[in-house]
C-alpha cells in the first residue's frame, strides 16, 4: 500500500483510546481508509521497557500509525521513541491530555500541562534521537489553569523545542472530581479557542479533537485548523471512516461500505486465528460497523453470543455478515 505522507500529515486521525485502538481495531479501521492516521492506545514508557509483552507489535498494513507514549522521564521516552522508529511507526505522540487518577499518579497525562518545561524537555529528548515527527496531544487547560494565556505559554514552550504538531482536545480537564468519561463530556467544548491558537501560532500544525461526529463537522473545522481527530464516533460508528478518503483526500477515492471492510478482514482474521488469537478479541472492535443499518442488531448479537466461545472460527463472522448483506 502506497501512503502519501502529504495526505495524512495533520489532516485526519482516529484518536488513541485505551482498550479500544488495539492492533486489531486499527487493522479494521484501515480497511475503510487508506490515508487516516491511526493511533495506538496510550502505552507507558515503563511498560515498553520492562513488560514481558511486546507493546509495539503492529502490522505494516496498518500504516500510517502513530505510537502514543505516556511518561515524563525524558530518557525513558527517548529510548521508547527510538525503538518505535526502528519498528516502523510513523509518529511519536506524547500524552498530555489524559486526566485519569492512574495516569496522574504516574506523572503523565493532563497533569503535565502544569509542567510545560518538563514536557518541552521530554519532547526535545525524543526529537534528538528520531527523525519521525514527535507530536503532543493536550487539552486547552486543567483545573483553574484554564486561561488562554496559560495555553499559549504551554504551546510556546513546547514549540520552542521544534515540535511542529499539536493535537488539542477542545475541553479543559479537571484532575479531580470527574471520571475520565465525565472529563470527555462535562467540561464545555471551546472550539474557538483552538481556532485562535492556530491564528496565533500559524507556523504550527494544529489539529482539533473533541465531540466531532460527522463529515460536515470535520470539513467545517478544517476551515480553521490543519487537522481533525475523531475518537469515540470513529470507534462506535466506523462506517464514518469509509467516507474519509473521498471527502478529505481524493475525490476519486471509493467510498468503502462496512460489508466491504468486513470482507477484507477475512484473511487477517484467519491468520490471527491460526496464531491463537481468540476471535472475540478481533470482532469486539467491529460491533458498531453497521450502525443504523437493517440487521445491525442481529449482527451485534450473533458476534456477542458466539465470537467468545472456545474454538470460534471465521464462520461466526461470515454468519453474522449475512444479517446485514443487502
Amino acid at each position: 500500500m502506497t501512503i502519501n505522507k502529504q495526505f495524512y500529515r495533520g489532516r485526519f486521525a482516529v484518536a488513541p483510546m485505551l482498550d479500544w485502538t488495539t492492533r486489531h481495531c486499527r487493522f479494521f479501521h484501515r480497511q475503510f481508509s487508506r490515508h487516516t492516521l491511526l493511533y495506538t492506545e496510550m502505552v507507558t514508557a515503563p511498560a515498553i521497557i520492562y513488560a514481558k509483552y511486546d507493546h509495539l507489535i503492529f502490522s505494516p498494513e496498518e500504516l500510517p500509525v502513530a505510537l502514543q507514549l505516556g511518561g515524563s522521564d525524558p530518557q525513558q521516552l527517548a529510548h521508547c521513541a527510538k525503538l518505535a522508529e526502528q519498528r516502523g511507526y510513523s509518529e511519536i505522540n506524547l500524552n498530555v491530555g489524559c486526566p485519569s487518577d492512574r495516569v496522574q499518579n504516574g506523572m503523565f497525562g493532563a497533569c503535565l500541562m502544569a509542567k510545560a518545561d518538563l514536557v518541552a524537555e521530554c519532547v526535545a529528548a525524543m526529537q534528538e534521537v528520531v527523525s519521525i515527527p514527535v507530536t503532543v496531544k493536550t487539552r486547552i487547560g486543567i483545573d483553574d489553569l484554564d486561561s488562554y494565556e496559560f495555553l499559549c505559554d504551554f504551546v510556546t514552550k513546547v514549540a520552542a523545542t521544534g515540535c511542529q504538531d499539536l493535537i488539542v482536545h477542545a475541553r479543559k480537564a479537571w484532575l479531580s472530581g470527574l471520571s475520565p468519561k465525565e472529563n470527555r463530556e462535562i467540561p464545555p467544548l471551546d472550539y474557538p479557542r483552538v481556532y485562535q491558537l492556530k491564528r496565533d501560532f500559524p507556523q504550527l500544525k494544529i489539529s482539533i479533537n473533541g465531540g466531532i461526529k460527522t463529515i460536515e463537522e470535520i470539513k467545517q473545522h478544517l476551515q480553521f485548523v490543519d487537522g481533525v481527530m475523531v475518537g469515540r464516533e470513529a470507534y462506535q460508528n466506523p462506517a464514518l471512516l469509509g467516507f474519509i478518503d473521498q471527502a478529505l483526500f481524493d475525490p476519486n477515492a471509493p467510498i468503502i461500505s462496512p460489508v466491504e471492510a468486513v470482507e477484507k478482514m477475512f484473511p487477517y482474521v484467519e491468520q490471527e486465528l491460526q496464531q491463537g488469537t481468540p476471535l472475540g478479541q478481533i470482532t469486539r472492535h467491529m460491533l458498531g460497523a453497521f450502525q443504523n443499518i437493517k440487521g445491525a442488531r442481529q449482527w451485534r448479537r450473533h458476534l456477542s453470543e458466539n465470537a467468545h466461545k472456545a474454538g470460534a472460527g471465521i464462520e461466526v463472522l461470515q454468519q453474522a455478515l449475512e444479517f446485514v448483506r443487502g
